[in-house]
């Protein structure tokens, strides 16, 4: 394989999954941590695949072809250590990072990602697995803002964890059905924006009972 080949196949390996499985077996687990490890872990790898290839995963575990029960653990494990390596390259940075010149952080995506984060505050660990590069600059901004470290491993866990469960199981359960593999992103941005909207409605409830309480 030359290297014209390898961006391609590193840009669409949930396309490929089955050929992989059926050439190299077992080592594909490894081939599939490394792949959620180094998106996570990684700034310059951000546009490794994601949200497809969990949920391809969890289809190919549906046939047979791979065991949810090594994925699920193995997987929550590479998500879960790829952040915490995000977050010490964060820390290690600092605030510079805004004014370094650094080419190998995209700025756009950065500024970006902090915007998420003072949005959505504490939630935004939790939800940036499900948004495709904010999973990637989510832990090094959390580790630029220097969040505490026990914070961060609570909110990376959690959310680390309702990615990997939701989209491995929804693949298993929904994987193999053609309208809903085939609208899968949609899927996961239409229930993102279905838990952010019951968050806001449940904040706004809560505000305008706070005040209704002070009048009274």
């Amino acid at each position: 394989m030359n290297s014209t080949q390898i961006l391609p196949l590193l840009l669409h390996f949930d396309q490929y999954l089955g050929p992989a499985i059926a050439q190299y077996g077992l080592l594909v687990y490894g081939i599939l941590f490394a792949i959620v490890f180094c998106e996570i872990g990684l700034l310059p790898l951000f546009f490794l695949p994601g949200d497809p290839l969990l949920f391809i995963c969890g289809a190919f575990c549906a046939s047979g072809a791979l065991r949810l029960w090594v994925l699920l653990p193995l997987l929550l494990i590479a998500a879960v250590t790829g952040s915490l390596l995000n977050y010490a390259i964060g820390k290690s940075i600092g605030t510079r990072v805004f004014a370094g010149g650094y080419r190998w952080i995209n700025q756009d995506a950065l500024r970006k990602t902090q915007a998420f984060c003072r949005r959505h505050g504490g939630l935004a660990l939790l939800l940036s697995p499900f948004v495709a590069v904010v999973r990637t600059f989510a832990p090094f901004v959390a580790g630029v803002s220097d969040m505490p470290v026990v914070r961060f491993v609570l909110a990376a866990g959690a959310g680390a964890a309702v990615w990997v469960i939701s989209l491995l199981v929804g693949g298993y359960l929904f994987g193999n059905v053609p309208l809903v593999r085939d609208h899968m992103s949609a899927i996961v941005l239409l229930g993102l924006a279905l838990g952010l909207g019951s968050l806001v409605v449940a904040s706004a409830w809560r505000a305008v009972r706070g005040r209704q309480g002070a009048r009274g």
